[in-house]
């Protein structure tokens, strides 16, 4: 009997040993859990990759369609609840903000790295030598990227507008390229400050949508443009020439009391006072306007009360003052920015010296009836350009903008560092093949990471080829074979079906686009192999 007793407590002796097994099989599912979810999110936009790549319709709760291929933009409409998913969404979104393209190659990318990494896991290799050889690569790799890369000068238009137009050509307004291509950059250029070069701030360029026509009436304006009619229910003058700009943030309406109550009139000789009263108060308020020598009014959306009144529109047109009310509290600063004037927060401060000065001001009828309001000619204009993006359907416009985006975005990259690269899955393959030369010159497991790393790169012009509806597995050995040859700027001409000299089709991007989307996806998927175990808290 006691024999029997004491079989039991050498079992815990025994299995402590095993402990640690038991322990590292949920280490395994929670990382084999998180690469499959990362993965799943990948695969969702590859298909959308490149110039042949398909759309996606996104149709939300609220019945809202948005029609893109816009990496960025699908991501973060996704609904995604798994955080290492989530992580890639975030991907997205840093190279929107780094670069503005490139947005799906990151993740195509990372999906590709996670899949190798799985690999290399179940081989057993240890996931901080993974990790640590992801590091050494992606600083070899952005080398290699550099030793491609081609110097630009600003001065050379044809080059920028042909990296903006390969941006464009993914995406669903590409039959416009010819036209938002060369808009792009030139909306760009118009805002770079020559002390600055390097500084780009994108919010110097405002983006007006209007419905009606086509992508091609889209236009780049040198001033403003309102979305809006010019206000003129009592007669008032729709044209202004040799305008004098005032843009107010107060009220022209009755004052009212500050707290809620009501005032009793007993007889009528109390309102006809009240009446009067308001009458003289706007009265007051118009000359004071005019004196200034003002004759074009930008009146700030008001949450208080009306910013204008019938009455007070009345007397603003006799007075031969044009008015456009509604100004967006946001839209503001980029008014007074373009128009080099002050705002002016009460009437007391109204002084000639804070109004800005233009040409012309004037309401134009664009076809099917609407109306927006101009502004040309400003003098001393900041350093501002307006994009007028019209379209046959709130999608296309909204798509449209989209792209512009990412054209803007592109040819800011190129400010910022003035380099070009070719483009057509061509660094990758020339990537892929310098790292896999340079993994037989490591030891150990680093070599055997990085030469699995190395062929994960050439996912990108395998998925390139695959979209185009070509053999994926011939085009690419090909491309290999003439990049081995020393032909460094060979890639996929998707239009011919064929390898090609990428730079001779005019097919380039910025080198920052490709070194972002390098770095973000390497560091993206090295934190999701650091990651060992999911903690939920309550």
């Amino acid at each position: 009997m006691a024999a029997a007793v004491t079989v039991p407590a050498t079992i815990p002796a025994k299995s402590s040993k095993t402990e640690s097994y038991v322990d590292s099989k949920r280490r395994d599912d929670v990382r084999h859990a998180n690469i499959l979810a990362a993965r799943a999110v990948a695969d969702a936009v590859r298909t959308s990759l490149g110039p042949r790549g398909m759309d996606k319709m996104i149709s939300s709760a609220t019945g809202e369609v948005i029609i893109t291929n816009d990496g960025a933009t699908i991501l973060n409409k996704m609904e995604v609840l798994q955080p290492a998913a989530k992580m890639l969404v975030d991907l997205s979104r840093s190279q929107d903000a780094a670069a503005g393209d490139g947005t799906t190659t990151v993740v195509v990318l990372a999906g590709s790295l996670l899949r190798s990494s799985l690999s290399l896991l179940s081989s057993g290799i240890h996931p901080t030598v993974i990790s640590d050889s992801l590091y050494k690569l992606s600083v070899h790799a952005v080398d290699v990227l550099q030793s491609m890369a081609i110097p630009l000068e600003l001065s050379d238009r044809e080059s920028l507008v042909k990296s903006a137009a390969t941006s464009l050509n993914s995406k669903v307004v590409s039959q416009y390229s010819s036209l938002l291509a060369p808009l792009a950059v030139d909306a760009v250029l118009s805002v770079v400050d020559p002390d600055h070069p390097d500084l780009v701030d994108l919010r110097d360029i405002r983006i007006v949508k209007k419905l009606g026509g086509t992508v091609d009436d889209t236009e780049l304006i040198r001033g403003l443009v309102f979305n809006k009619k010019v206000s003129h229910g009592a007669g008032g003058p729709t044209r202004v020439e040799n305008a004098k700009i005032a843009v107010i943030q107060f009220q022209i309406s009755p004052p009212k009391t500050d707290i809620e109550q009501s005032i009793v009139v007993s007889d009528y000789t109390q309102m006809d006072r009240i009446l009067r009263e308001e009458r003289n108060y706007i009265l007051g308020m118009v000359k004071k306007i005019k004196a200034a020598g003002c004759n074009v009014l930008l009146i700030q959306k008001s949450i208080l009360r009306d910013a204008v009144t019938d009455l007070s529109l009345h007397y603003l047109a006799k007075a031969k003052i044009l008015v456009v009310k509604d100004v967006e509290r946001d839209e503001i600063e980029f008014i007074i920015k373009t128009l080099n004037c002050l705002p002016i927060a009460n009437i007391e401060h109204f002084r000639e010296e804070k109004l800005g000065h233009a040409d012309v001001v004037e309401e134009v009828s664009i076809g099917d009836g609407s109306k927006i309001t101009k502004i040309t000619g400003i003098k001393d204009m900041g350093r501002t350009a307006t994009v007028l993006v019209r379209g046959s359907n709130q999608l296309m416009i909204d798509e449209a903008e989209r792209s512009l985006h990412d054209a803007l975005c592109v040819v800011r990259c190129l400010v910022n560092k003035k380099f070009l690269i070719a483009g057509g899955g061509a660094p990758e393959i020339e990537m892929s093949r310098q790292l896999a030369a340079w993994a037989k010159e490591l030891k150990g497991m680093e070599s055997y990471c990085v030469k699995e790393f190395a062929e994960a790169l050439q996912v990108i012009p395998y998925t390139l080829a695959e979209n185009a509806g070509l053999n994926p597995i011939s085009i690419v050995t090909e491309l290999r074979n003439r990049h081995a040859q020393g032909e460094t700027n060979a890639g996929i001409n998707v239009r011919k079906g064929q390898i090609t000299n990428i730079l001779e089709e005019n097919v380039v991007q910025p080198l920052l686009v490709s070194t972002s989307a390098v770095t973000l996806a390497i560091e993206c998927v090295r934190m999701i192999l650091k990651i060992d175990d999911i903690v939920t808290v309550r």
